[in-house]
């Protein structure tokens, strides 16, 4: 420790020697082995020290003793830099002629010719800049030696700096500086060379910074009227316009620099120029609050009803910032009090959204219309109630604004004050007479409001004044429903003291306790069976409260319920009990509950389906072990005679499969068609689950009713992978169906040509004929399958055809399917106030009420000067015709096709005939007629058809009309599509979204979302969604559909037609129509199409029929 201390005190003798110039002490503690390059807490050693005082001996002594030239300090200072701070001339000289770096930049970028020019040290910025020194490189800050000499007045130092920039490098920074002074000497000096300039563009005095402005810009900004006048009189441009278009004057007239505005103006100033966003300099000069200088410009002709990009007149903006005088020197020029922005905004709009009651009582007193309507059907009032200006709002009313106005979507201002929670402004409008139970176009009154909001003192307030409690919105709908969804306890318990209904029921035999278990609310449901709600009340599809808590996985409302004896086998729709609920959407939780208060495990639908069903199906592997646990059996079947494991065997659920065999699920159990689950494994293409079950013993040759065995059920559908795989295994390669049929002759029917090389390879005989003496090559040149064709011929011995042959037709054969089906959904929950939507308003609603009808202007800080906006709600140029359950195809067939929209579908009586028609022709279309097999045309007239849900498509193409979407068309033209393929279309109800679309005020998805496909394809979504909306913009929103194909990577062999119609409405605006594409669901581009209009018509020839007349749609 001793040693220590008398080392550190050594080192700073030494130091302190060096900075007293004390060359033999120096030199003596370096000979008693001190470290030359010891340095104190700043990190300055000896020779820092001694450069700092100017000690050239010491200096020399030390570099010629090792010390480093260029060693720093802690902040990255080197000798020089010190030495030229300090003035110490002699010692930059020793240091440069060592070899010091001239250009060193310290931390923060100061180089020595920086900090010379900084203090003004003559002699130091000569030598430098005669030694190389860069006068170009610039501090962190911008700062160059020039500018600094600038700033600190240093004019000697600036003249030499001027003098060695012969390039004029760093002139444009301290020009700038020199504006913003006002400083006109400098100015003068630096723009003294500047009228060599042979290009304007090019000279000094308009060149701009990286922010894009001029000297001019920076004089107009700060008001320096002198250095103005002299950078005008060098040759200025008097509109120079920097970035966003903005001039000098925009910048004066912002800042208000009235000396300055009139210097501009009348050095030729355009008083009307416009920024990016359209605003000029009344615009700026207004939304300021520069009195004098809206005088002065309004005087020399500024244009009164310039606008904005969004509408916006000077009056607005005057209105926007409480400017009271500007808005009189705008309405003493004639300024029209009720201009209107693109969305209808007036002024008075503008002043009570800010609450600004002067300008308020001005433009009113100017006879402003109080009950002027924005675009969206906001009338100042509204606006006034929504951001809770009281002052304002008795000021309107008192001026004759109208409390009964309504918005577009039929909103008063007694809803919106009350939805925002503003208790005062609710009392004051009741005072005034505003009726508590006026509803909007959804049928909701004020007390819905405050209950969606969960606005309590609103909600007591308009109990307190008569509020109709039980009053009914659109669905039936009471307030108390709304409550219980969102979960808000204390208006559920004010409503119940009020008299509210407990078991109100809306159109689809919701009541709030149903709710409630669809939420997971127990506090409400608990409530609510306290104060009577029935627990085993149905739905119209017959789902008790029960049902939807299993459904949703509402675990503690499914608890209270059960304690408060609901029963855990109630029957619901199609005989589902809530286990079946459970079971089905995997909440594992409930269903273990269930089980545990004695639901039975063996409970069966009405088409026998068991919870252990729906688990098998679903791949639910924990629900399917806890059934059996409890007892469930493995080998129970349906009314069809489907079994678990045909279920787990189509789906491909291996774990699922082997969990069922290991628990004595019977392998060989057929249905009553005559289906295995190895049939179910090959129709769906599941090798993995037919491995497991062949190793089992499975049967490969069991045979239909029709005589299909798996093997022919493969090749029907196309699945090689499994087509080898049941060879290999030893399946029949000539096995028959009743119909005398083939694995070759189903492949050949169906156009596989890749599987009908795997059978010949595998023995098949090509030569084999159906029961009516139809070879597989007979078949593909009737279906017109080229490529079977070439490969049939070559190994197929044609014989000649009898009559009876050529005058058959050929009928499609087809393997039996599966076609029972379990709909565990209660789709009457899924409307949209108590549905899987999430939205409680339409989206237009919602941004009414929203805080962004008016959004606050926005006003950059430093240099980018003037970007403020005033943006109104968007106008509502894309608006929904539809119902809220879903959009509508044309606002023709609004009503009537708006029971043509739900899956379930009920056709009106009228339509019958015509869809019998419709079946007629296609079963005619699908049989072929008789054609010469040895001449053999091999295209046919495309079909033309309507379709409920799918349809088949081949060869020879067609134009296929949706019968329950009309104006929907998929044109596909001949010898485009590879193979006959069932295309499936449906339409996806708007509430299922998983993410809505962004849309701003006034906008809403204007029709419907589509689907189509392939049936049993493999999609993005297993025909469900795409992972992903499309990027929308501002403004923008879905008018049409999104349209899902199927399997991906499908591709027609040219261009196929999809026709999909839209129907939105326009207030006198254009419109864009961008379609979007997507190949996975997540990433969308805009799809162009390649085709020339006259290319499309081509393709168009012969594919349209005789659309329906006006009449008919009518």
């Amino acid at each position: 420790m001793t040693t220590m201390l008398q080392k550190s005190d050594s080192n700073a003798s030494f130091l302190r020697a060096a900075r007293a110039g004390n060359l033999d002490k120096v030199v003596e503690y370096l000979k008693g082995g001190i470290d030359i390059n010891t340095c104190n807490q700043n990190g300055l050693n000896a020779l820092h020290l001694a450069a700092k005082e100017g000690h050239v001996g010491l200096v020399q002594e030390l570099l010629g003793r090792g010390s480093s030239v260029d060693s720093a300090t802690k902040k990255g200072n080197t000798a020089l830099h010190i030495a030229s701070l300090a003035g110490q001339a002699e010692v930059v000289k020793v240091l440069v002629k060592e070899g010091a770096n001239i250009n060193a930049q310290s931390q923060n970028g100061f180089t020595p010719l920086y900090m010379a020019a900084q203090e003004n040290h003559i002699d130091v910025v000569k030598y430098l800049l005669e030694n190389g020194a860069n006068q170009s490189t610039a501090t962190e800050d911008g700062f160059t030696p020039l500018a600094v000499a600038l700033q600190q007045g240093h004019n000697q130092a600036v003249a030499i700096l001027l003098e060695n920039d012969t390039k004029g490098k760093v002139r444009l920074p301290a020009l700038h500086i020199a504006a913003r002074k006002d400083d006109t000497k400098s100015a003068a000096l630096l723009l003294q060379n500047d009228h060599n300039a042979d290009v304007q563009s090019k000279m000094m005095v308009n060149r701009t910074t990286e922010s894009g402005f001029t000297p001019l810009h920076i004089a107009a900004h700060y008001g320096n009227v002198n250095v103005a006048t002299l950078l005008l009189n060098r040759g200025a441009a008097v509109d120079f316009t920097a970035r966003n278009g903005i001039t000098p004057l925009h910048v004066a007239s912002k800042r208000g620099n009235t000396n300055m505005v009139k210097l501009l103006l009348d050095r030729g100033g355009q008083i009307d120029a416009k920024t990016r966003d359209g605003l000029t300099p009344l615009h700026c000069a207004a939304r300021s609050g520069h009195d004098q200088v809206v005088e002065l410009l309004l005087e020399r002709g500024a244009p009164l009803l310039a606008r904005t990009k969004n509408g916006l007149s000077p009056l607005h903006m005057a209105a926007q910032g409480d400017h009271v005088e500007c808005v009189k020197h705008l309405l003493q020029h004639k300024a029209p009090v009720d201009d209107v922005t693109l969305d209808y905004l007036t002024a008075l709009h503008v002043a009570a959204h800010c609450g600004h009651y002067r300008v308020t009582k001005l433009l009113l007193d100017k006879r402003a219309n109080p009950n002027a309507r924005a675009l969206n059907g906001f009338t100042p009032l509204h606006i006034a109630c929504k951001k809770n200006r009281i002052k304002v709002m008795e000021l309107l009313v008192k001026y004759g604004a109208s409390i009964q106005a309504i918005t577009e979507s039929g909103l008063t201002p007694i809803h919106v004050a009350a939805f925002m929670g503003h208790l005062n402004i609710v009392l004051l409008l009741l005072q005034n007479g505003a009726s508590p139970d006026v509803t909007n176009i959804r049928g909701e009154t004020a007390l819905h409001m405050a209950a969606r909001a969960g606005q309590v003192e609103v909600v007591r307030c308009l109990l307190r004044n008569g509020a109709l409690v039980d009053a009914r919105a659109r669905e039936e709908q009471t307030p108390l429903h709304i409550a219980s969804r969102l979960g808000k306890t204390e208006i559920v318990q004010l409503l119940l003291q009020h008299m509210a209904h407990p078991d109100a029921a809306t159109t689809n035999g919701y009541t709030p306790l149903h709710i409630s278990a669809r939420e997971g609310q127990v506090d409400v449901a608990s409530v609510l069976l306290e104060a009577g709600a029935v627990h085993s009340l149905a739905t119209k599809k017959g789902f008790t409260p029960l049902h939807v808590a299993a459904k949703y996985g509402s675990l503690d409302v499914a608890k209270l319920l059960l304690q408060r004896r609901a029963a855990a086998d109630s029957a619901g729709k199609n005989g589902l009990t809530p286990l079946h609920v459970a079971a089905h959407y995997d909440n594992q939780k409930v269903a273990l509950l269930l089980l545990e208060k004695g639901a039975s495990p063996h409970a069966t639908a009405k088409n026998g389906y068991t919870p252990l069903h729906i688990a098998a199906k679903k791949n639910q592997m924990q629900i399917a072990s806890t059934l059996l646990n409890y007892g469930a059996e493995t080998n129970i079947v349906t009314k069809q005679g489907v079994t678990p494991l045909h279920l787990a065997s189509q789906e491909g659920h291996t774990d699922m499969v082997t969990l069922l065999l290991e628990k004595g699920a019977n392998i060989h159990m057929s249905t009553k068609s005559g289906l295995t689950s190895l049939h179910l494994a090959a129709q769906e293409d599941k090798v993995n689950v037919a491995e497991i079950l062949t190793k089992h013993g499975a049967d490969q040759d069991a045979h239909t009713k029709l005589g299909y065995t798996p093997l022919i059920v493969a090749c029907h559908y196309g699945n090689v992978k499994m087509v080898n795989f049941l060879l290999k295994q030893g399946a029949n390669v000539n096995a028959k169906t009743k119909n005398g049929y083939t694995p070759l002759h189903q492949a050949a029917q169906q156009g596989h040509t890749h599987i009908i090389n795997v059978l010949l390879q595998h023995g098949a005989k090509p030569n084999a004929t159906t029961a009516n003496g139809n070879t597989a090559l007979a078949i593909a040149k009737r279906l017109g399958y080229i490529s079977v064709v070439d490969t049939l011929k070559v190994v197929t011995e044609e014989v000649t055809t009898t009559t009876t042959t050529i005058t058959e037709k050929h009928k499609l054969n087809v393997p039996e399917t599966m076609t029972e089906v379990l709909d565990v959904s209660d789709e009457e929950g899924d409307d949209t106030m108590t549905g899987d939507g999430g939205e409680y308003l339409r989206p237009e609603d919602l941004k009414e009420l929203g805080d962004d009808s008016l959004p606050s202007s926005q006003f950059l800080d430093g240099m980018n000067y003037l970007r403020y906006s005033l943006e109104g709600g968007r106008s509502d140029s894309l608006r929904s015709f539809s119902s809220d359950r879903s959009h509508t195809l044309s606002h023709a067939s609004y009503l009537r096709d708006s029971a043509m929209i739900d899956d379930t579908v009920v056709i009106p009586s009228h339509q019958v005939s015509t869809l019998a028609k419709e079946a007629e022709r296609n079963s005619y279309r699908l049989s072929w007629g008789t054609e010469n097999l040895d001449n053999v045309a091999l295209s046919s007239s495309p079909i033309h058809s309507g379709f409920l849900v799918s349809f088949m498509v081949d060869a020879r193409g067609g134009a296929m009309r949706g019968c329950r979407h009309n104006g929907l068309r998929i044109i596909i033209p001949p010898r485009k599509c590879t193979a006959p393929t069932r295309v499936t279309c449906r339409l996806v109800k708007r509430h299922r979204l998983a993410t809505m679309p962004p849309m701003v005020e006034g906008e809403g998805l204007a029709s419907r979302l589509i689907e189509v496909g392939p049936s049993g394809a493999q999609f993005l979504g297993k025909l469900h969604l795409p992972t992903a909306p499309p990027p929308l913009n501002e403004g923008e929103s879905l008018v049409s559909r999104i349209l899902q194909l199927g399997p991906p990577g499908t591709k027609f062999l040219g261009p196929v037609i999809v026709e999909i119609p839209h129907f939105a409405a326009l207030r006198g605006k254009e419109r864009e129509l961008v379609v979007l594409r997507s190949e996975n669901g997540d990433s969308w581009k805009e799809h162009f199409c390649e085709y020339t209009e006259d290319e499309l018509n081509e393709i168009l020839n012969g594919m349209d029929e005789v659309l329906d007349s006006p009449e008919d749609l009518e």
